[in-house]
């Protein structure tokens, strides 16, 4: 197997996208190429640079009032695909599934959602599922995928790619799907908290 691996596609879906314009500049230049939803996609256009739509990659709209978006084989596929295992390639050619080599996610920030003295109601809307689903599945194929897993982690990434061009070893994927374990564990503890009070 290939230890460093080119980043063609990157799937980006966060909340907060302060800190994210340096990131995003870097990887259009080394010609990269963004997929997204709502107003991610629209913060990526407004910067200059194509972005395509989730939506017409899996060819269904954001629905039930935005809780699902990126749920789907297209999606998901393309992240967990193994490039090395022959069946997952015929598999992915078999579905017209396009491979996604960079997951940059932020998730819904719900620990300041609680600490803000928010509804229950508007508390349960802000437990991520999308987004904590990119990052386990992108975590989990560190082999063929980078994931970034919170606004900590753009940083980090950028220098990467300012060093290195689109491209990551093997040693830096783990690292990334480590930190990604790491926040997706401190996340579920958070709402555990939450429902255990």
């Amino acid at each position: 197997m290939a230890d460093k691996k080119k980043i063609r596609t990157a799937l980006v879906s966060v909340f907060h996208k302060d800190g994210l314009d340096a990131l995003l500049a870097k990887l259009n230049a080394e010609g990269v190429k963004f997929l997204s939803t709502g107003g991610t996609q629209k913060f990526i256009e407004s910067l200059g640079y194509d972005c395509a739509k989730v939506e017409d990659v899996t060819t269904y709209p954001s629905i039930l009032g935005g809780r699902v978006k990126t749920l789907h084989p297209k999606i998901f596929g393309g992240i967990l695909g193994r490039r090395e295992l022959e069946s997952d390639v015929q598999e992915m050619a078999q579905y017209e599934i396009e491979p996604i080599d960079l997951v940059i996610v932020d998730l819904y920030p719900f620990e300041q959602t609680v600490a803000s003295g928010a509804s229950e109601a508007d508390i349960i809307e802000k437990i991520d599922i999308g987004g904590i689903s990119l990052i386990r599945a992108a975590a989990k194929n560190f082999n063929d995928v980078v994931i970034v897993p919170s606004k900590a982690e753009y940083q980090p990434l950028l220098d990467i790619v300012n060093a290195q061009g689109a491209e990551t070893t093997l040693e830096q994927r783990r690292r990334f799907a480590e930190r990604a374990f790491a926040t997706s564990s401190h996340y579920d503890t958070a709402i555990h908290a939450y429902f255990d009070k």
